[in-house]
């Protein structure tokens, strides 16, 4: 019966509310009708912790029982919620209202995600999940996702139905459509991060961390990319926040919520939507009380008392509603799969399940990144603000062993982070970008770093911070070689690389960065580092996603080589063929799907029985078809290009005529 409110209530509630399910405020908080006042004025730091919903009590258990105890911790937890927010020092050099700076956040980030998103042409994989939706619309099907004819399940049906869905607001299948719900996910993870810092700390460190994991480039790649990896970091914010928002009542309705919502989550990528929000919340309702109370209680006593205590901390997930909750979790999920089986007579979708997400972890076929891949690789992920997470992390630790408060609040958090670490760390197969889920709680670590009291700064963490900025200065100071023409700094093929696009404008947000650091450096302090930082960082992506990149376009020649196809050979698509590429298939748009050639003979057959005149084919394949070919079309080189980038680039050719001089 509390269901339906858990969800009115996480995207809805205006107030910021720590445990607000059974909790009465032990006093009537003060006026906040001037909340900027918290940062200019520590006499009013009520106003600050009323704003921030942590002056609670628990209304009173009185059954003695396990569940009664960790309800007065929590009670606990919030007044010394209260008193981190009443010791925190001024951090910023103008009062903030840090409500306003929220929605500001998400008007920011939606500018940033969705202006000119259909500006670029597909790019490497989003090519899937454009031509899966493509196909599905031609053929009808949208339970058996195909390119060019032959089933592909690497993923769960979901994400291509959400591109489909998109079409409805596009008005037809297009870039935009493709990469609308990932750019829609992205910016609920960004608020769902904000509400999630808020109810672990205050508002400021959720509006500072949403900022950061809206700023951090990969992030903001993966939200203008046909993809649907931000959709599992979307649908896990959502269970977390879920999950603690009713951690005082763990065995309620609730749970039916949180296992819809990985349900439809794991039908986007996979099973990481059920994996990840149930590592953490495990992890966490195990450990939330700090590692010496789990070591007594599980070192210690009969084995049945100790197995007790793990149940009894979990109630979450061990009480009869559970029961109720999985099966309709599991219910949703396997659904999909079980009217493909029945539509195609084929398992084909439940086998891919266990291949990519069991087979790929524990016996990787492919993606066999090292081990310490994720060490190094989550500085460019995170790119700039991860320069601060070295000073984050150790301040975080630092911090755990002074047992300073609030101590579950930064349990939660180390133990998100860590935890989504070393899970894609152990995992046999390692690619850049799977560790992508560590960002929201790598950006709570250091909005908790630049929000810290200064006394607090252990001198490793002081240390960290400054190098870190300094390294931020550095590379600012640097790009100031982007307005440099490269034929006059770069050697070779590189000097004759384009001068950057729309170089006035990079140069003015160059300039007001450079203004943001000269006044950080007037008065070094933590709140105006984190505000040059902030500037260049939204002026960087900007500049690269908005800027940058559509103008790049220009370059890019896949799409006008599938316009030029199609003007060639017209509606003629039944007689052209593949041969070892599968070419800009999406943009080509052809009503049936093209034969596809591998081997010369097979294609010599197939052109001597006239069902072939056309084949689009890499250069460096062209000698291995083994009869005279004329190029009617081919994908534009550059003069920066190599040798194997020119031989890369497909070409059409006519089969049986005579060869082009120079082809």
């Amino acid at each position: 019966m509390h269901g339906h409110s858990a969800i009115v209530e996480i995207f809805c509630d205006c107030h910021i509310a720590a445990g607000y399910s059974r909790i009465a405020p032990t006093r009537k908080p003060p006026s906040t009708d001037n909340p900027s006042r918290w940062d200019s004025d520590p006499e009013n730091s009520s106003a600050l912790e009323s704003s921030a919903g942590l002056r609670y009590s628990l209304a009173p258990v009185g059954d003695g029982s396990i569940a009664g105890v960790h309800r007065n911790q929590l009670t606990r937890e919030a007044d010394s919620r209260a008193n981190f927010a009443e010791s925190s020092r001024v951090l910023i050099d103008r009062p903030i209202n840090w409500r306003i700076a929220g929605w500001g956040v998400i008007a920011f980030t939606a500018i940033l995600y969705f202006t000119r998103l259909g500006a670029r042409a597909l790019w490497s994989s989003e090519f899937r999940w454009a031509e899966i939706s493509r196909e599905m619309i031609r053929t009808g099907n949208y339970f058996w996702p195909t390119i060019n004819g032959h089933l592909y399940y690497d993923k769960p049906l979901g994400s291509y139905w959400l591109v489909l869905a998109a079409t409805w607001v596009t008005g037809g299948l297009s870039e935009t459509a493709a990469r609308l719900p990932c750019a829609i996910a992205g910016l609920l993870a960004v608020g769902l991060l904000i509400l999630l810092a808020r109810r672990l700390y205050d508002l400021r460190i959720g509006v500072i961390a949403g900022f950061i994991l809206a700023t951090s480039f990969s992030f903001v790649f993966f939200s203008r990319h046909a993809s649907a990896d931000v959709e599992t970091i979307t649908g896990e914010l959502a269970a977390l926040l879920l999950f603690l928002k009713y951690e005082d009542r763990p065995a309620g309705w609730w749970t039916v919520w949180l296992w819809i919502i990985m349900a439809v989550t794991s039908l986007t990528k996979g099973l990481l939507g059920f994996v990840l929000p149930i590592m953490v919340m495990g992890l966490y309702a195990t450990l939330s009380d700090g590692w010496a109370v789990f070591g007594e209680k599980i070192l210690h006593g009969a084995l049945a008392d100790r197995l007790r205590w793990v149940i009894e901390r979990n109630r979450w997930l061990f009480n009869w509603r559970s029961l109720i909750a999985v099966s309709l979790g599991m219910a949703i999920y396997m659904t999909p799969f079980r009217i493909s089986r029945a539509i195609m007579g084929s398992s084909a979708g439940l086998d891919m399940v266990f291949r990519e997400n069991v087979v790929r972890f524990f016996e990787p076929f492919d993606h066999r990144g090292p081990i310490y891949l994720y060490l190094y690789v989550i500085f460019a992920l995170m790119a700039p603000w991860a320069i601060l997470l070295p000073a984050a992390i150790v301040q975080a630790h630092h911090e755990r062993r002074l047992e300073v408060e609030p101590a579950k609040s930064d349990r939660f958090t180390l133990i998100f982070f860590w935890s989504t670490f070393i899970f894609f760390t152990v995992s046999g197969s390692r690619r850049s970008y799977y560790i992508l889920p560590i960002l929201p709680p790598a950006a709570m670590l250091i909005a908790r770093l630049l929000t810290s009291p200064s006394e607090r700064l252990s001198g490793w963490s002081r240390g960290l911070l400054n190098l870190g900025y300094w390294v931020f200065v550095a590379i600012v100071i640097a790009g100031f070689a982007l307005l440099i023409p490269p034929s006059a700094v770069l050697p070779g093929l590189m000097a004759q690389l384009p001068t950057a696009p729309d170089r006035l404008i990079f140069a003015a947000m160059w300039a007001i960065v450079v203004a943001t650091i000269i006044y950080t450096f007037r008065n070094l302090t933590r709140q105006r580092m984190m505000l040059s930082m902030g500037v260049a960082a939204y002026a960087a992506m900007v500049y690269i996603y908005i800027f940058a990149m559509p103008a790049a376009e220009a370059y890019r020649g896949e799409k006008p080589f599938a316009y030029a196809v199609r003007s060639r050979i017209g509606a003629q698509t039944d007689r052209l063929g593949l041969y070892r590429t599968v070419g800009p298939l999406f943009y080509l748009d052809p009503g049936a799907p093209l034969a596809e050639f591998d081997k010369p003979n097979d294609l010599a057959n197939a052109v001597s029985a006239g069902k072939i005149e056309w084949v689009i084919v890499r250069r460096r394949d062209l000698p291995s078809i083994g009869m005279p070919t004329e190029i009617l079309a081919e994908e534009a080189s550059y003069p920066w290009e190599s040798d194997y980038q020119h031989r890369n680039k497909v070409v059409l050719v006519k089969l049986g005529a005579r060869t082009q001089p120079g082809a």
